[in-house]
């Protein structure tokens, strides 16, 4: 499978080298067990990736009212064995392992110790996995929201643990998490503008991999900010 690659942080002035984020595939042999885990049925509607400018990508996605009534966090069993369900990490490991720029330490019980990470949200770095929580890209209430409330419980543990892309988890600090929370990009956007044109572009490319809808406000943040990113691209 190919390994997909996330721009990776700026040059960075101590010792510390900085490789490209690359979000790690297991071995074919243990892809395979993961299938027994998570059905193919149940991921992200299969078609051949799909690239476009990020204004037209926008442009894509169905608009409609959203709704929350009935939501409930526990509808969407997370973290779970993640992508190699026999390495002993569970999915937050799993990422906090493949974003790692310095990788971790991992110890019994999949314990991590040292590494370092870049979060890209606040422009900061980290050197400590407890320091970081692990970003739905579109959070869970917003995608419950948008189209998820009418999934399997299969589809939604799928959505929750996704690691088909590498954009879909992502790991910030805890503060600029928890400062986002379930909001859409027409109530919050990372504190470092530089990176507003690829938070929008993941977060779309996410939406329509996943199918789901956006309302009207959502759609005119995105169309604010996708003007200014003529450059943008959206792949999913």
């Amino acid at each position: 499978m190919p390994q997909r690659r996330r721009p990776g942080p700026p040059r960075h002035s101590g010792r510390r080298r900085q490789p490209a984020r690359t979000r790690r595939r297991p071995p074919a042999r243990l892809a395979a067990a993961s299938l027994a885990v998570l059905p193919l049925t149940v991921s992200a509607t299969a078609h051949a990736a799909e690239t476009l400018p990020l204004t037209e990508a926008v442009a894509a996605l169905p608009v409609r009212a959203e709704s929350r009534d009935g939501y409930d966090r526990d509808a969407f069993r997370h973290w779970n064995a993640g992508a190699n369900p026999i390495d002993g990490c569970n999915t937050r490991a799993e990422v906090l392992i493949s974003e790692a720029v310095e990788a971790p330490a991992v110890g019994s019980n999949c314990r991590l110790t040292g590494g370092s990470w870049w979060s890209y949200y606040d422009q900061v770095w980290v050197t400590s996995a407890s320091g970081l929580d692990i970003d739905h890209m579109v959070p869970l209430a917003e995608s419950w929201d948008s189209g998820a409330s009418a999934w399997t419980a299969q589809r939604r543990e799928a959505y929750a643990n996704d690691q088909g892309a590498a954009t879909s988890l992502v790991a910030v600090t805890a503060r600029s998490n928890r400062s986002k929370a379930d909001q859409d990009p027409a109530q919050w956007l990372p504190p470092a503008a530089e990176v507003h044109c690829r938070y929008v572009a993941e977060w779309v490319a996410t939406k329509l991999r996943w199918s789901l809808t956006a309302d009207e406000a959502e759609v005119a943040a995105l169309r604010e900010v996708a003007a200014g990113c003529p450059e943008q691209t959206v792949t999913y």
